[in-house]
């Protein structure tokens, strides 16, 4: 048993699912793994993405880069993808999806309107580079462990465009 002491009259109990305003976000990427793709044929690097700083700090982002796809067009859009994410952090040779975490960048971010049967979502549509500081001299939040053992090397990959929604 746990003494919280806590007052819910003062709290809104509903979760805000919301998407985040069009825009570009100072974040971090803080998780990546690698998973299959529904169909089974091919793999994707999932990324998780966090806002640092401003009214959306904590806010959490995905994107998911099709590496090791069956479609070459899906395999050249994440590798455009993953070239802007390593540009934008300074790290231009990857063996380890880590050695992106916890590095500065500005994902920009569009929403995805509701359409069938699925609400607003946001999308990630690019990576850059945090304005204004060199990417050495850029830091964010300390890193905190990993949830769990990231991918190790890159293939041929590909962003896949949808899937990227908003916590």
């Amino acid at each position: 048993m746990a003494n919280l002491q806590f007052d819910a009259t003062h709290i809104d109990p509903t979760p805000r699912f919301d998407p985040l305003p069009a825009g570009d976000y100072a974040a971090i990427i803080t998780e990546s793994e690698t998973r299959t793709t529904k169909d089974g044929s091919g793999q994707y690097l999932q990324i998780k993405i966090e806002v640092q700083g401003g009214e959306f700090a904590g806010r959490v982002l995905f994107d998911r880069l099709n590496l090791w796809n069956n479609n070459r067009q899906a395999q050249e859009i994440a590798q455009r993808s993953l070239s802007q994410i390593c540009h934008a952090v300074g790290v231009m040779q990857v063996n380890d999806s880590q050695e992106l975490h916890h590095k500065p960048l500005i994902a920009t971010v569009k929403v995805r309107p509701a359409r069938d049967n699925y609400e607003a979502s946001n999308e990630i549509k690019g990576y850059k580079a945090a304005a204004g500081i060199p990417v050495a001299q850029q830091s964010f939040a300390a890193p905190r462990a990993p949830a769990a053992p990231a991918p190790t090397g890159f293939a041929a990959g590909g962003a896949a465009p949808w899937a990227n929604r908003a916590a």
